[in-house]
């Protein structure tokens, strides 16, 4: 991410003010050193239109004192769009299915969608953010919030939440350090200003999938990588992980460095990659982060796919990483923290069915894990069955032993799904088609 200068950073946070003073919104994003480019409106109504509705796809209007509302933050505006839209999808379903009510008819919940991207960068924004989650603080009838897709965002969203008692639960975040200790200092309490965590995730952290990819690597015959990372939180996290796992494993790791992801071309540096003959190139980041472009200039500069691997993570995990790269995507591997729609069973696959009837389309994959985040999220308000953030909170962080559509799974102290199975997927004839399901414990 890029650095911008604090004081324009602080004039845009104090036009802003909701329920938390903007110092200690500046406070919170200093602590955690997320100063990047990109400016955010007064409102969310750009993107694909998503933002600013209900369950039902209409406006959302004001709530009355027998109604909460949900609010979701997501980039919806750029390349993202393919894969968030279905979770915002599957949100709507959840809440369709119980009529948007809980307790007996008693209690109605709203739904507003939020665009967590801008135009100007095509992808999430740091200052849009901030604003949508205090957007969410500031309204007193909001007591849950979906979100977000990408690490990074977290790290800004989590501790002004935190300072309303606001429950975060993310179908997508896998960045160590927002629930236990990762790789930057004071993990993860910096995020939790009032002591108590008020954020979960119902995907598994990077430990595990770093963890499974190199594993996975080891299994295709890989002796040799070059590691590359987008320089984001998700991103460098995964790769540091892939590196010290592969080590762990025999691998050699030939070079590890971050790239620019503004770059027009990677010629020079994959003719660098190239004379060094690596079996693999392993990228940590997001497709919007110019990972099409790199496997092309792999490609271009003559690293076959029937000679060198490319291997990425589920921020590539997408069909925008396909129209990305074009014929070149072909043989391109990408480890899932999780399981593909196709691929569920039982409850999954009646829910997949569900959703390809309800929305005449493919879920793309983090649409399953958008659904449980619903799901669990309208369990605990109904087990409170009124307005109250902490108590919500309190509920949402407690679920154990839940038989959703992934399996029957818990939330452990850190508030990390104690689901463990992945899987390992590679693009043939321009679509994902899964491989296998990884061990992500493996050894």
């Amino acid at each position: 991410m890029q650095n911008i200068e604090k004081t324009s950073f602080n004039n845009r946070i104090k036009s802003k003010q909701g329920f938390i003073r903007s110092n200690i919104l500046f406070m919170a994003l200093c602590s955690i050193g997320l100063f990047v480019t990109g400016c955010g409106g007064g409102t969310n109504t750009g993107g694909t239109g998503a933002a600013n509705q209900d369950a039902s796809g209409g406006a959302s209007g004001g709530a009355s004192g027998n109604t909460v509302k949900i609010m979701s933050s997501f980039p919806l505006t750029g390349s993202s769009v393919g894969q968030t839209q279905t979770i915002v999808n599957s949100i709507k379903q959840a809440l369709d299915e119980t009529n948007s009510t809980v307790c007996d008819g008693k209690l109605k919940i709203e739904y507003e969608s939020l665009d967590g991207a801008t135009a100007a960068s095509g992808k999430w924004d740091a200052a849009r953010e901030a604003e949508n989650a205090n957007r969410a603080v500031s309204d007193p009838n909001v007591v849950a919030y979906i979100g977000t897709f990408n690490s990074g965002a977290a790290k800004i969203s989590i501790p002004i939440l935190n300072q309303a008692n606001l429950v975060m639960v993310s179908p997508a975040n896998t960045a160590v350090g927002l629930t236990k200790p990762g790789g930057e200092p004071g993990e993860p309490e910096k995020y939790y200003p009032n002591g108590k965590r008020n954020y979960a995730r119902v995907v598994p952290a990077d430990d595990l999938q770093g963890s499974a990819a190199a594993n996975w690597a080891k299994s295709l015959g890989v002796k040799r990588v070059y590691i590359l990372d987008d320089q984001e939180v998700y991103g460098k996290g995964l790769a540091d992980v892939f590196k010290a796992t592969a080590k762990k494993l025999g691998i050699e790791v030939l070079g590890h460095e971050g790239i620019d992801a503004r770059a027009t071309d990677y010629r020079a540096l994959m003719n660098k990659i190239k004379a060094v003959n690596p079996d693999m190139i392993y990228f940590g980041g997001i497709t919007q982060n110019n990972a099409g472009q790199l496997i092309k200039d792999m490609r271009n500069v003559g690293m076959a796919q029937d000679k060198v691997k490319f291997m990425s993570p589920d921020g590539t995990y997408e069909q925008a990483l396909i129209d990305a790269a074009g014929k070149d995507a072909e043989g391109v591997l990408a480890t899932f923290g999780g399981i593909p729609p196709k691929q569920l069973t039982g409850a999954g696959k009646a829910w997949y069915e569900s959703y390809k009837k309800k929305f005449n389309a493919e879920p793309e994959a983090y649409a399953a894990y958008g659904y449980e985040a619903a799901k669990v999220v309208i369990n605990g308000i109904g087990k409170v069955c009124k307005n109250d953030r902490a108590a919500i909170r309190d509920a949402v962080l407690g679920t154990k032993d839940y038989q959703g559509i992934l399996g029957t799974w818990s939330f452990d102290a850190n508030g990390d799904t104690t689901l463990t199975t992945m899987s390992g997927n590679t693009v043939k004839n321009s679509k994902w088609e899964f491989v296998t399901l990884l061990d992500a414990k493996a050894k």
